[in-house]
């Protein structure tokens, strides 16, 4: 069996289309040069959908944004690579004339071929599956009502890691784009955590039409004990919010110690006091 999974590239494309428009695409699909065998695969494809604020995936319910899975042909939707080697999976997207105005969205599926596997008598304990996001804007009418309903930063941490997080609403039509922009500083120390020259700390999310989406992103590589200030920029349809908290990173076992500390010192004290107590009562 194969230790290892395959690639797929790009694992997103955006593209604007017109009613009546056919456009040509494509995905490749690796077989990694560490790869341990030959890698045969199938492609298909299936609309997109989510559930939820925290956008579990859907690839299975139809609905009036994921028409378009109906609408792509595969030219090939087959194959078998080396190690190393890479196939270009070719499609064909034709768009109605009375495609609907405004955002459409699918996924092209690439699957290891599991009879493929049985006919050259290896058992398969697993499948690996990836797809790679079709995401479209159909020119036409278009309705844009998108706002942000929170920013959220915890004034609390037990790790030296921080989750924050941002509810994000979509009532449109279309694709909105949300860019976060988060900033971390060492409150004692003044040290700039992030940026880095690494990570820019910019991210970018699309949220889907008519749903809220509630994205979470940790921030990591914070002191085991400290203050940190957050501050989390968001920049979603034309407005800007702004949030920056002074974060506590206390570890739940350092309190712990830290309470001992105190309640044994507390106790000493009142030990101390009742002895001076008694040495009084004699004198």
């Amino acid at each position: 069996m194969r230790e290892d999974a395959f690639l797929i590239t790009p694992m997103n494309q955006h593209f604007y289309l017109k009613p009546g428009e056919v456009f040509e695409g494509s995905i490749k699909v690796v077989n990694p040069a560490n790869s341990t065998s030959n890698f045969s695969y199938v492609v298909s494809v299936a609309p997109y959908g989510v559930v939820g604020e925290d956008y579990d995936v859907d690839l299975v319910t139809n609905s009036f944004y994921n028409q378009i899975a109906g609408w792509i042909e595969l030219e090939n939707d087959k194959g078998t690579l080396a190690p190393n080697e890479v196939a270009v999976v070719n499609f064909k997207i034709t768009v109605p004339e009375n495609a609907p105005a405004g955002a459409q969205s699918a996924t092209i599926v690439v699957t290891q071929d599991k009879d493929a596997e049985v006919q050259g008598g290896m058992m398969m304990e697993n499948i690996f599956e990836m797809a790679s996001i079709i995401y479209a804007d159909i020119e036409g009418e278009v309705r844009r009502e998108a706002s942000i309903l929170s920013n959220d930063i915890p004034s609390f941490s037990d790790t030296p890691v921080v989750m924050v997080g941002a509810l994000l609403d979509n009532n449109g039509n279309v694709f909105e784009e949300v860019k976060t922009g988060i900033k971390v500083t060492n409150v004692f120390s003044g040290e700039t955590i992030l940026p880095t020259d690494e990570n820019s700390g910019v991210y970018v999310d699309i949220v889907m039409p008519e749903t809220q989406r509630y994205i979470r992103r940790n921030v990591v590589d914070l002191p085991f004990l400290g203050v940190v200030n957050i501050e989390q920029t968001i920049y979603y349809n034309g407005v800007t919010s702004v949030e920056s908290r002074d974060v506590l990173i206390c570890p739940i076992w350092f309190m712990f110690l830290v309470g001992i500390t105190i309640a044994l010192f507390v106790a000493a004290i009142v030990r101390l006091v009742k002895i001076h107590k008694r040495k009084k009562m004699y004198l």
